[in-house]
């Protein structure tokens, strides 16, 4: 069975955006400060194409699929949306310990949701995260596992795939120095991605190109920047888990409305 890559372009003028800190926007910043990301840039993409165009986003960082779809899902389903992408199950599968059928479950039991209730719904794989921090090389099987659970919910359910994993050009300049988020540019191209996936008119595949090779960092700086990145992001992680906490606690989903969007998004 293929995914649903090849219907022509739906004339989408709701589109809602469920899900954690990748729909949010982690760190891609307006110059406000605010997060922006790749589903606020494929909005201003889908904006330009229909005057009537609204959008909603109630993704929030650090939430794992359950809370996704206990908080998200009826809210989403209530806007009627004609688009909606369902992005979320990493936050559990990076954990060492974690129900790989439950949380491809819960993504599914979402998108069958919102495909019966009339919306196009799109889905993407992740990349392996060991290409961009080696020190997840033991998350490598889980998310490749991850990834063909989604290939098969996306073609089950007749969903739009965005197959970053396959696809995609993994490099650490699209990535936040934190290396669990894209930065600007990543999450640029995570929305032409979507653009090209939808069949939008503008979209192409200038996402896939690769940059060129950079130059070889010597060891002692490669040794450095593991030390840094490991006090600063990986310790304070680690730290959170076994306190229980999470970086969406107390962060509410930043348009939790059908709106226009204005002259600042």
């Amino acid at each position: 069975m293929r995914y649903n890559n090849e219907m022509p372009a739906a004339p989408f003028r709701r589109y809602v955006a469920i899900g954690d800190s990748t729909t949010e926007g982690l760190w891609d910043p307006y110059p406000d400060g605010r997060f922006r990301g790749w589903a606020d840039r494929l909005a201003q993409h889908l904006d330009g194409l229909d005057d009537g165009f609204r959008y909603a986003n109630l993704a929030i960082r650090g939430r794992q699929v359950a809370r996704i779809a206990a908080e998200q899902l009826e809210p989403a389903l209530a806007m009627a949306p004609d688009l909606a992408s369902v992005v979320g199950g990493i936050n559990d599968i990076l954990r060492p310990k974690v129900d790989l059928d439950q949380v491809a479950g819960e993504i599914e039991r979402m998108v069958a949701a919102l495909r019966s209730g009339g919306a196009t719904v799109m889905m993407m794989t992740y990349p392996d995260p060991a290409k961009v921090m080696p020190m997840a090389r033991g998350a490598s099987r889980r998310v490749l596992a991850f990834d063909d659970a989604l290939r098969e919910i996306a073609a089950g359910q007749g969903a739009r795939l965005v197959d970053l994993a396959l696809h995609g050009s993994i490099d650490a300049r699209f990535w936040h120095p934190d290396r669990l988020h894209a930065n600007s540019e990543g999450h640029r191209r995570i929305a032409q991605a979507a653009g090209e996936t939808l069949g939008l008119p503008g979209a192409t595949a200038s996402w896939r190109d690769p940059l060129p090779s950079p130059p070889r960092a010597p060891l002692t700086a490669v040794v450095a920047r593991e030390a840094a990145w490991t006090g600063r992001y990986l310790v304070p992680w680690v730290g959170r888990r076994l306190r229980g906490r999470s970086s969406g606690d107390r962060v509410a989903p930043k348009r939790p409305h059908l709106a226009p969007l204005g002259p600042t998004d």
